[in-house]
């Protein structure tokens, strides 16, 4: 959530900042300034009320003591035309406060100065490339079709059972997935010095809004509204709001959480987008890394994230890229995010298996989490979070990378010890 008193002193740079995400926010930025002139104006208007109505109270008795009742009676029918405004207006500054909130938690975060001008993916910046993709002296397979042929993916079952986007995986495939979970956990705990973190897969509404989910992404949810709990999109929303609310040491930080959850994403605008295979489900496993630091520590910590996600590839021996995210392709909540995106020989391109990024104090706003600075100050934290990595997007990598014309697929070596 952005600042309310950034927005107030310096409308012109954050709507001329959020207008390279999109031209139309600035006039969403023109509307939370009316809006909570608005607002403000009926809070002052109540005040004053409520201090006049002090004042005539006391008169009140004041007038009952000399023993003037008629002038007291009708300064209480003044006091009860105040109060029925005040009702009247309180009412009004209740719709007001829902709307100017609604408001400001759809407005995007603010990008960083550095982040490249662009509309879509086709103007992210491509920062560095490692490994080279193999060259096949057969025609590669899909992973599908590996996967059936193996009979390890079972994609009709798992429409049988759950409907499309679910898959079933048997004996190598099931044990692969169990295999690069623990392989990831233990690389980021054991070299990365990451804490593992083991949460709920269902959260509360206000835990999603913390991260910035909701309300602008409710569509892609799912929810189990008899509770009103969410089935979770990503471990960055639970380990980010472990602390939500809280006022942490300075030394505390930095904090460093992975986690492996499953994660649910009803994917509600990618129909007709990678229907086949495993790249996009609304079922999937994901190895998350969030990182709470100290404000000035927050770039400096974004490019050792990506580096860290960016080592399991490395291990893997899989092929990859980094790319940075230009306005037009940068996610809600991110200030800067790189993507890490993995060869896949099939398609003949690179597909993201990562996305890091800084959400600066964006996600702390919300959540209100905050740490007390040497001064004894009160400063908001901030947040990043990792793919590290994508559990399902990484075994489908191997399987076409690793692929052998008749059809089986190698194990990379550092993965054997856990098969």
């Amino acid at each position: 959530m952005l600042d309310i008193k950034l927005i107030r002193s310096n409308p012109e740079f954050v709507k001329e900042r959020l207008s390279k995400r999109d031209p139309a926010y600035e006039k969403m930025i023109d509307e939370i300034l009316d809006v909570d002139e608005e607002r403000r104006r009926i809070i002052k208007e109540v005040e004053d009320l409520k201090a006049e109505k002090n004042r005539l109270s006391k008169e009140i008795g004041l007038l009952f003591r000399e023993g003037k009742k008629e002038e007291a009676e009708k300064v209480k029918d003044e006091v009860q035309a105040k109060n029925k405004k005040i009702e009247r207006l309180e009412r009004d500054l209740k719709d007001i406060e829902k709307r100017f909130n609604y408001l400001l938690l759809t407005v995007p975060n603010i990008p960083h100065e550095t982040v490249p001008v662009g509309e879509d993916e086709e103007d992210n910046v491509e920062i560095r490339r490692w490994g080279e993709p193999r060259k096949f002296d057969f025609e590669p397979l899909p992973h599908w079709d590996i996967g059936e042929k193996l009979g390890i993916l079972d994609f009709e079952r798992g429409a049988k059972l759950s409907g499309s986007r679910f898959t079933v995986m048997y004996s190598e495939a099931a044990r692969l997935e169990r295999a690069l979970i623990n392989f990831m956990l233990d690389l980021h705990t054991k070299e990365h010095g990451y804490t593992e973190v083991w949460t709920p897969v269902l959260v509360r509404s206000e835990i999603l809004v913390g991260t910035g989910q909701l309300p602008k992404f409710e569509e892609d949810l799912y929810r189990i509204s008899e509770e009103d709990l969410y089935l979770l999109p990503t471990a960055e929303v639970s380990l980010t709001n472990l602390h939500a609310g809280e006022i942490l040491k300075e030394e505390e930080l930095p904090k460093y959480y992975t986690a492996y959850t499953p994660c649910f994403r009803r994917e509600a605008g990618s129909h007709g987008k990678d229907v086949r295979g495993i790249l996009r489900q609304h079922q999937f496993d994901k190895v998350e890394l969030v990182k709470i630091v100290k404000p000035e520590d927050s770039y400096e910590e974004l490019e050792k994230l990506v580096r860290e996600a960016e080592k399991v590839l490395q291990l893997l021996e899989l092929p990859y890229r980094v790319v940075e995210l230009c306005t037009g392709d940068l996610g809600f909540s991110a200030a800067k995010t790189y993507d890490i995106e993995v060869w896949i020989p099939s398609q003949k391109r690179y597909r993201e298996i990562s996305s890091c990024s800084n959400t600066e104090d964006f996600q702390a706003r919300r959540a209100k989490i905050r740490f007390k600075d040497k001064d004894g100050k009160n400063r908001f934290v901030h947040t990043l979070n990792g793919s590290g990595l994508a559990v399902g997007r990484t075994l489908l990598a191997i399987m076409e990378n690793y692929q052998r014309e008749d059809g089986s697929f190698d194990i990379p070596e550092i993965l054997k010890k856990y098969m």
